[in-house]
């Protein structure tokens, strides 16, 4: 019985996570379905915060792509008006962060990739 309640609470947490990763991606005017489907998600990622394919090749490279990852997250953050601690949280603990920018009232404002320079933590 216990199994039953762990699994349903897990999957009610994936469901939050997904539908709020949606969400993200439909406020950067990207389609919805793109933030389920794997590898082309990080693929629409790079897009939403203006770096180039490289960071989407470094995203395959075991090791390499948990920094990658992180950098993605911090400037899909400040794409969308927040801090780099709010990226930081997107990274790190997505299924809170998700549903909290996909269902909030923040807008995207562009990708943070083309108005800063290089990335900084």
């Amino acid at each position: 019985m216990g199994f039953v309640i762990v699994l349903l609470f897990e999957l009610a947490i994936l469901a939050a996570m997904l539908a709020g990763w949606y969400k993200v991606f439909e406020k950067a005017g990207k389609p919805g379905w793109a933030a389920i489907v794997p590898i082309y998600n990080i693929f629409v990622i790079t897009e939403i915060v203006g770096r180039p394919i490289l960071w989407f090749v470094l995203c395959l490279v075991p090791c390499v792509n948990i920094v990658i990852i992180v950098l993605l997250m911090i400037d899909l953050a400040k794409s969308f008006g927040k801090s780099p601690g709010f990226g930081i949280g997107l990274a790190f603990l997505g299924f809170v962060f998700a549903p909290m920018l996909g269902f909030g009232p923040d807008r995207y404002l562009g990708p943070a990739a083309q108005n800063a320079g290089p990335p900084t933590l």
